[in-house]
């Protein structure tokens, strides 16, 4: 048997969504999607349109998708736009002459288009929506059901009169009573811009999940290009480069892998920034729901916060442990009840909570809500389980905010010094000067963000954080300083700063990623936070001061625990700026100190 779109009905058994629910939506070292989630989604599919097998469905899927065939119709219309341009669409249209709210759902950016999360839509529709996914024009493996045709405009004014145009087509055919937009990844930015760029102003509520707030800093910031992502997210699409974006897009992508013209390359960004027209979103009043994680690698959540902090609408901020998609994704692509630890499916039930809200007028818990929800990283509990790893067995602590600049209440500075020889330098509460410290750039370390995008992440949002040996560090290749073991601990709250000066051997230009670690008695340690720099237009011999923030962080460092600060020249994420195996040298700064400044909550 297949679906509607020829692609073979799997069988689903519970030890799929067991797949699903401890493993995640992504897989592999390089960016993909867990087969799992595809296997759920095409049997649901097949399901819903009476061309598979029910009893390939587990029973919670299985009724899940009868109660939606029972009292909706499922369709997989075409739906048009500009230039002729064709888009995949799922729609399911509820029965009967009682008005509903529609949500319409933008694809994420991935080959697949809409296809992955079926079960997401079947769930709203269950909740009382009619659903309507789409797939953006460009995304998608040439022969799929749920591909579409046209150029990627990664989000742009392209994207945006073709999410009016399927408000239009929604209306035509659902006939809502309101529209809202719930959006993962790619399709949350999407929601976002087509909320307010539709000129009907017809966007109710909007759902952003693991988004972005502003696209340029997402891609560009700190004079640092974020190479890994684009690279990662290019071969993500469905098909070759030139297939797939149009000449001017490759232009831009040209520009940046070469590091030549980046104001076009930030301008570009910038008009697909949701920070551009939040005095729209504002103007408008589109209640706005964000969710973003700690470390995450595709939208650093630093922009994302900046953007929902400019709010002034309706508004609510979720913060997750992890990386983009891993706390929203289990939820809405296949995992019913049966839970492998408890609060696995929250981040997805607080989403469709605004939704019902705003859309469906539901008299639920969003009004006391708290305008900010921040996990604080790994204050889970876990436990052992069989074959390696380990289970959540208690959530994380989520702190409740009127804003996220209330999270810092005070800060503290610890001055960086030397030793005197190759050892660790030191993190003091009293300044030092006259110290020098020297290492070889070009090269990554063991100190580094993470393994792998989203995979290092999710391993965190399941409960394994990835374990560092500060011990083990090059040190000819970077430079630490340490504190002694803290009593009481801390309560990191915010965004570190850094101030330092460099100087390079050679070469007009450096490249310093910073790092901020828990180090445990033991020596082993997790990562706080990081951040690059690059600093261009230096004169070799000759030092410079440079002040950084690091991403914003909510960390409780544990009573008799090291904080540990990294600084080298390379990190896979990043662009290295820079002569390879030349030596950069960091000292305190003629003029004042070299200082961690660490925001306490």
């Amino acid at each position: 048997m297949t679906t509607a779109g020829g692609e073979p009905t799997p069988s689903v058994t519970d030890a799929t969504l067991t797949d699903i629910a401890t493993q995640g939506i992504w897989r592999g070292a390089s960016l993909d999607i867990n087969p799992s989630v595809l296997a759920v989604a095409r049997a649901l599919l097949a399901a819903v349109q009476g061309t598979g097998p029910d009893a390939a469905l587990p029973e919670e899927l299985r009724e899940l998708a009868a109660g939606v065939r029972q009292r909706a119709e499922v369709t997989l219309p075409r739906i048009a736009t500009a230039g002729g341009v064709s888009l995949s669409a799922f729609s399911i249209k509820q029965s009967g002459s009682e008005s509903r709210p529609v949500v319409i759902v933008p694809a994420g950016w991935n080959p697949y288009g809409w296809l992955p999360f079926v079960f997401g839509y079947l769930s709203l529709a269950a909740r009382g929506y009619h659903v309507l996914a789409y797939t953006p024009r460009g995304i998608g493996t040439p022969g799929l059901v749920s591909t579409s045709e046209g150029f990627i405009d990664v989000a742009g004014p392209v994207d945006w009169a073709d999410g009016s145009r399927v408000i239009d087509y929604a209306e035509e055919h659902l006939a809502p009573s309101k529209v809202g937009f719930l959006g993962l990844s790619y399709g949350s930015g999407i929601s976002q811009l087509v909320a307010a760029h539709d000129r009907r102003k017809r966007v109710a509520a909007v759902a952003a999940l693991s988004t972005w707030g502003n696209l340029a800093t997402s891609l560009y910031d700190h004079g640092t290009r974020h190479v890994e992502a684009v690279r990662l997210l290019i071969g993500f699409t469905g098909g070759e480069e030139h297939e797939k974006f149009d000449e001017p897009t490759r232009q831009i992508l040209q520009y940046f892998r070469d590091g030549q013209n980046l104001d076009r390359v930030v301008e570009w960004g910038t008009e697909r920034s949701p920070e551009t027209y939040v005095g729209i979103t504002n103007e408008r009043r589109i209640p706005t729901y964000y969710s973003n994680t700690w470390h995450e690698g595709l939208f650093p959540v630093g922009e994302a916060i900046d953007t929902f902090e400019k709010l002034t609408v309706p508004k609510h901020l979720n913060l997750w442990i992890g990386d983009h998609g891993a706390p929203e994704g289990t939820g809405i692509s296949g995992v019913p009840t049966g839970l492998p630890f408890p609060g696995l499916l929250t981040p997805i039930r607080e989403a469709y909570a605004w939704l019902d809200h705003h859309l469906l007028r539901e008299a639920d818990e969003v009004p006391a809500w708290p305008v900010v929800n921040s996990q604080v990283m790994f204050t889970y509990k876990t436990a052992p389980v069989v074959g390696g790893g380990r289970l959540i067995t208690t959530p994380a602590r989520r702190e409740p905010l009127d804003s996220w600049a209330d999270a810092t209440v005070s800060s503290e500075a610890w001055y960086l010094g030397g030793n005197g020889g190759n050892g660790d330098g030191t993190l003091s509460d009293k300044p030092s000067k006259g110290w020098s410290r020297s290492f070889t750039a070009g090269h990554e370390t063991a100190a580094t963000a993470m393994d792998e995008i989203m995979a290092t992440g999710q391993k965190e949002w399941f409960g394994n954080p990835k374990e560092y040996r500060p011990a083990a560090f090059e040190r000819n290749r970077l430079l630490l300083w340490s504190t002694e073991a803290l009593a009481g601990g801390r309560r990191i709250r915010g965004s570190a700063g850094i101030r330092l000066a460099v100087s390079v051997e050679a070469g007009d230009a450096a490249t310093l990623v910073a790092y901020l670690f828990d180090v445990a008695p033991d020596g082993s340690a997790r990562i706080i936070t990081h951040e690059p720099f690059t600093a261009t237009g230096l004169t070799a011999g000759t030092e410079r001061t440079l002040d950084w923030k690091l991403q914003p962080a909510a960390y409780d460092l544990p009573d008799g625990h090291r904080l540990a600060l990294v600084v080298n020249s390379r990190d896979k994420l990043y662009a290295f700026t820079g002569v390879p195996d030349s030596t950069t040298t960091i000292t305190s700064p003629a003029q004042g100190e070299a200082v961690l400044e660490l925001p306490l909550g």
